[in-house]
Formats: structure tokens, C-alpha cells, sequence
């Protein structure tokens, strides 16, 4: 009788790493998951929430290193999470950027080739793509058929790999497919994104631990969903009969500045303008003004839709930022709580 199906999860450690990790324990999976080597902070950060499973270090450029694992676990799924993930800060990392979240995707795919000419089979294999691989679209809302128009190092690279998955997919036979997905935030969020920047911000002022906060561009516009609801399409996605690309997204958009209202009338402190100073220094070099995701083709052959607000996606955020605030405690499971009980 067959054991429990493997996955394995490059970048575990990150916050969609430890939500989809979760979800994937949850319904029988063996679970391996990466982290970069010698990120003992990252370590630190993440093993609170990945009780059962296994964690191993990986340089997502070391190719041996990833064949060791395929070859040590076998795995029946992959989902490579592991990536470069600051679009801002891409523009100084450009050639670090362009080898992590593209070149190290070519490597991965052809280990496969090699694990399948060697085994006869091979992992089904789930690609993180971006909706910032769409940049300056003149599409509203987008499709998985509009056209990339990236706008920064970060996007650049991704759509190359996004572009590298469908070709191995139709060139090699290889099941392999990519979650588009559209920005989606939880409090595990990083504290180097403007968004956890702005709920942490929100919680410690409404604690007296700070007075302001220095933002850049607030009228940007994004697709914002929550992680818990998007690693479930992730999981969804590998499941299909047949591999594809799906944009996963809720179809509804709003400005940073909306997101800087909520957060702050979610910590008690109502006009955030009172605290805020505007930085010309933290504005990117091209930054992408809107973006609005059609998720139509997920919800027809996937049956997934989103559950979770927006409005509530920034509040959970807020109060976990708070608890963490007043009991200095930075990382627990229990900060996972369900965010429909808010």
C-alpha cells in the first residue's frame, strides 16, 4: 500500500513556504522543506511554524544539491517558493536576482529531465510566477494569456522563468505549471515588504513604542489576497488532470494608501496622515502603477475562489503586530489564527 504522497518546498522558510507547508501537513503530506544556508535567522524565524517538517539547506543555485534531494526524497511534488522576493530591492541585486529566480528554475528542470531519464518519472514541479511580470499592462484585469510587460529586475526574471515552465512543459512533457499569483499578504509577511512596514508601524505607534513612519509612493494600486487562501490554488494546482498556468487573484484592487487607512483605524488610531512622512527616497526607479488579476480560469477548472477580505487581511496583520509589540515575542503558531474568526 502506498505511503503518504512527499512534497518538497524550496524556500519554506518564507511566508507562503510555512503557510503551504502547513496546508500540505494537513491533508497527510510528508513535507521537506528548504531554507538557505546559513540563514540561522530565517531558521530561527520559521521552525516555530513547521512542526513535522523535515528541513534541509539548499542554495536554489546549487543544481547537485537539489539532485541529492530529489534522489534522497523522491518527492511526488515540488513547489519552488524559494526566490529573490524584493522588487525594490532587485534594482541593487540585478545580477544575484537574474540567477536566483531564473537561472536556478532552468537547473531545477532539467534535474527533472535527468531524475526521469533515470527513474522513468518524475515530481510534478509548481513554478512561482508574478503578477509584477505584467507591469505596465494595458489590459485590465489581466489574463494568462495577456502579454509581460515587466518593470523591474525582479519581474524580469521571473517572467523568464514562468516562460522556461511552459516550455519544458511542452517541449519535454513534464508536468510542470505556474501559479500567477497576485500580491497577498499575512503576518508572516516580511518586515523588508511596504505593507508589513506599515502594519508593524501601525502597531507600534498605537503601543507608544514610535511616533511616525516614512513611506514612499502610496497611490500605487494592487490585487491584494491572503497567503492562507492562495497556497490552497497552489496545492489545487497540482492536483488538475492536466498541468497549465493559472492566475490566481481576487479581482478586486486598492491603493496602498487604503491599505495605510485600514491598518492604522485597526490599531485605534484613526487618520494614519498625522503620522506619516513621505520619502522621495524610498520611491523605485519604475514602479507599476495598477494591476487586477482574473482568476475566472482557476475558479472553472480548480473550483478555488478567495475567502478572506481585504479589510480583514490588513487587520489580522494589525493585531498579530500588536501582540507581538506588547509580548516581544516575534514568532508563534499561535499568531496563526484563522482570519474569517476576526
Amino acid at each position: 500500500m502506498a505511503g503518504p504522497a512527499t512534497a518538497l518546498i524550496t524556500g519554506v522558510g518564507g511566508q507562503d513556504g510555512v503557510y503551504l507547508a502547513r496546508e500540505l501537513v494537513s491533508h497527510g503530506y510528508h513535507v521537506v522543506g528548504t531554507l538557505q544556508p546559513g540563514s540561522e535567522s530565517s531558521r530561527r524565524s520559521a521552525l516555530p511554524y513547521l512542526d513535522g517538517v523535515v528541513v534541509r539547506e539548499l542554495d536554489l543555485r546549487d543544481a547537485a544539491g537539489f539532485e541529492a534531494l530529489l534522489e534522497e526524497f523522491r518527492p511526488d511534488e515540488i513547489y519552488n517558493l524559494a526566490a529573490f522576493s524584493s522588487v525594490g530591492a532587485s534594482w541593487d541585486n540585478r545580477e544575484h536576482v537574474a540567477e536566483v529566480n531564473g537561472m536556478a528554475v532552468l537547473r531545477m528542470l532539467d534535474s527533472l529531465l535527468r531524475h526521469r531519464d533515470r527513474h522513468g518519472s518524475c515530481a510534478r514541479f509548481y513554478q512561482a510566477s508574478t503578477s509584477e511580470m505584467f507591469g505596465l499592462s494595458k489590459e485590465q484585469p489581466q489574463t494568462e494569456d495577456t502579454p509581460h510587460y515587466p518593470r523591474s529586475p525582479y519581474a524580469v526574471a521571473k517572467s523568464f522563468a514562468h516562460y522556461l515552465t511552459i516550455n519544458y512543459r511542452e517541449s519535454y512533457d513534464l508536468y510542470c505549471c505556474s501559479g500567477i499569483l497576485y500580491n497577498h499578504e499575512s503576518p508572516l509577511r516580511g518586515r523588508q515588504f511596504v505593507t508589513r512596514k506599515i502594519t508593524r508601524a501601525a502597531a507600534e505607534i498605537a503601543c507608544g513604542v514610535r511616533d511616525r513612519v516614512s513611506l514612499g509612493n502610496l497611490a500605487v494600486e494592487r490585487d491584494w489576497g491572503a497567503a492562507s487562501d492562495y497556497v490552497s490554488a497552489m496545492r489545487l494546482l497540482l492536483q488538475h488532470d492536466e498541468p497549465g498556468d493559472y492566475i490566481i487573484a481576487t479581482g478586486e484592487s486598492h491603493s496602498l494608501e487604503q491599505l495605510l487607512e485600514v491598518a492604522f483605524e485597526s490599531a485605534g488610531l484613526g487618520d494614519p496622515w498625522r503620522y506619516v512622512d513621505q520619502d522621495p527616497a524610498l520611491i523605485r526607479p519604475t514602479d507599476v502603477g495598477g494591476l487586477i488579476g482574473d482568476a475566472g480560469k482557476a475558479r472553472r477548472q480548480l473550483g478555488w475562489e478567495p475567502t478572506v477580505r481585504f479589510e480583514q487581511v490588513v487587520e489580522e496583520m494589525v493585531q498579530v503586530d500588536i501582540r507581538r509589540v506588547q509580548s516581544g515575542v516575534e514568532e508563534s503558531a499561535d499568531y496563526l489564527v484563522a482570519t474569517s474568526s476576526l
